[in-house]
């Protein structure tokens, strides 16, 4: 079975924050990679794991990896096993790597981003992060509260604000005029290769 290298990112995220948080539970870690993906869009235009985001009530979910989380795969089988802990507050599943981390598969950006999340939320509860989430003007918040579209995904673009959006737009222009200036100089010979 082939495993996306998105795929290993999303496994080797959880180890990590598995590693370095404290009270990681299944919410917590959906606020962490929810955190790492948007705020990295926001820097670079991708997310890191590839991970779509759905606006339900306690925050963004993964639905997948929700999914995954009640008949885990094998291949997230082999890198994280999933614990029941029972708190006051009911039971609580806990990812809990298998593997040890590998920092091979990421960026300096990518793990730079991991490090100061795992930091800033090392000892938040979950409900905690579920307030940082429903921040308004942020994306859950855009979705669920202000379009009233419960349940549908979140759009990666809504990390970004209008500014931000109206930048990338004219990259993307400028980006795909000398796409086609390049393909227009290729397509009547007049490219020159000689170099």
């Amino acid at each position: 079975m082939l495993i996306s290298h998105e795929r290993r990112k999303l496994f080797q995220a959880i180890v990590f924050f598995s590693e370095h948080t404290r009270k990681l539970g299944k919410t917590k870690l959906f606020k962490l990679l929810y955190f790492l993906d948007f705020e990295h869009f926001k820097r670079t235009g991708r997310s890191v794991t590839g991970l779509a985001y759905f606006a339900w009530p306690k925050g963004p979910v993964p639905r997948q990896l929700h999914e995954e989380f009640a008949n885990p795969p094998p291949d997230l089988q082999q890198h994280v096993g999933i614990e029941t802990i029972h708190t006051l507050r009911g039971p609580m599943e806990k990812p809990v790597a298998k593997v040890s981390f590998d920092s091979q598969l990421f960026s300096k950006r990518e793990l730079q981003l991991m490090r100061d999340l795992a930091a800033r939320y090392r000892n938040a509860t979950a409900e905690e992060m579920i307030e940082d989430t429903h921040l308004e003007n942020k994306p859950w918040h855009e979705v669920y509260d202000i379009q009233g579209l419960r349940q549908s995904e979140i759009p990666y673009e809504l990390a970004l604000n209008k500014q931000e959006i109206d930048e990338m737009r004219r990259h993307i222009r400028e980006r795909q005029e000398v796409v086609d200036n390049y393909k227009n100089d290729d397509d009547d010979g007049s490219r020159n290769d000689s170099f």
